[in-house]
């Protein structure tokens, strides 16, 4: 084949690969299931992928800083059981229901960023003794149980309170618009996305994240506070799982133990797939997105096929291989050449 075809063919991939997967098997399935493209399945699709990619855009957060979070799934965890008992356990107003858990993303965020930032520890042995941590805490904070309406508790008592129906709504409620209606967990994710890239890409602040990632020491010799940058990114990251977690929990209607378990694979396979979206090749927002939407997709095609579910992750690990090994072979070529 000619070198000259076969870097074309590379840079094509590259740029539009994601893309092209995304589309070819929504195409798939459309063909394969009948009632996979009906509007009330495609709703289902964005409502999940919303809790993914609240969680991916932390991690995204914490790759820009030259980082990685690997804290977010344990985070949902506990912030999921968190709320629900909040509801359940102790009959909270709902604007304690909703800042409590934010603020328990962001303490996990700042132990993160002080152990790294602070005490030099490598980012991914932290995140990963803080996820084991997170991930005790919130077992024993329940006792191992799903916390769920009006349980039983060991003594033979009940808990007095249940779910708000208006906190639910957070997971199943929608907007209308007119003459179509948007549920609310994609209206908070598109929001978030646009916002966050947004920040990203025009903002001083985001600008300082990409060189505190590029080159720590030329962002510290121009004079940018690279400890401050990447603090806020960890916090930024926690808070990001917590709203995954809020969701969660709205969605279901309960407090699942190792509810966040799944979501880190989902939402770090979301991130790097992301990194060939448009030829990026760097962590980004919007190609966090499309990754979260070719993840979700494939879940939920593969869930109506009635594949068993330990078949998920062989697909989604391809899926991530085939996506790291296009876009870092052709990182490394543009480097070398």
């Amino acid at each position: 084949m000619n070198t000259g075809f076969k870097d074309r063919l590379l840079n094509f991939c590259f740029r539009y690969g994601a893309i092209i997967v995304i589309i070819g098997v929504v195409a798939f399935f459309s063909v394969r299931l009948p009632y996979f493209f009906s509007s009330a399945n495609l709703a289902d699709i964005l409502r999940s992928i919303s809790i993914v990619t609240f969680v991916a855009i932390g991690v995204t957060l914490s790759l820009i800083v030259d980082g990685f979070d690997l804290s977010v799934g344990s985070t949902v965890s506990l912030t999921t059981v968190v709320t629900a008992s909040l509801m359940i356990w102790y009959e909270m107003p709902l604007v304690i229901v909703i800042i409590v858990p934010l603020l328990v993303g962001a303490v996990i965020g700042c132990i993160n960023a002080f152990f790294i930032v602070k005490l030099r520890i490598p980012d991914l042995l932290t995140t990963l003794a803080v996820m084991y941590i997170v991930a005790g805490i919130h077992k024993t904070y329940t006792k191992g149980y799903t916390v769920y309406n009006n349980m039983q508790f060991e003594d033979g008592t009940k808990a007095p309170g249940k779910m708000y129906e208006s906190f639910l709504q957070l997971g199943k409620g929608e907007v209308s618009f007119g003459f179509f209606s948007v549920p609310i967990p994609v209206l908070l994710m598109l929001i978030a996305v646009i916002g966050v890239h947004v920040m990203l890409k025009y903002s001083r602040f985001g600008r300082q994240m990409y060189m505190t990632g590029g080159n720590e020491e030329a962002a510290r010799l121009s004079g940018i506070r690279i400890n401050r940058i990447r603090t806020i990114a960890y916090i930024l990251s926690g808070m990001c799982a917590a709203i995954g977690g809020l969701i969660y929990a709205a969605r279901v209607g309960s407090g699942q133990i190792d509810a966040g378990s799944p979501l880190l694979m989902e939402g770090v396979a979301a991130v790097f797939v992301g990194f060939s979206v448009f030829g990026a090749g760097k962590p980004n927002i919007i190609g966090t997105f499309f990754g979260s939407v070719l993840i979700g997709v494939l879940v939920n095609g593969l869930t109506m096929m009635n594949l068993q579910y330990y078949t998920h992750d062989i697909v989604k690990g391809t899926v991530l291989i085939l996506a790291l090994a296009v876009t870092f072979y052709v990182i490394h070529r543009a480097r070398t050449a």
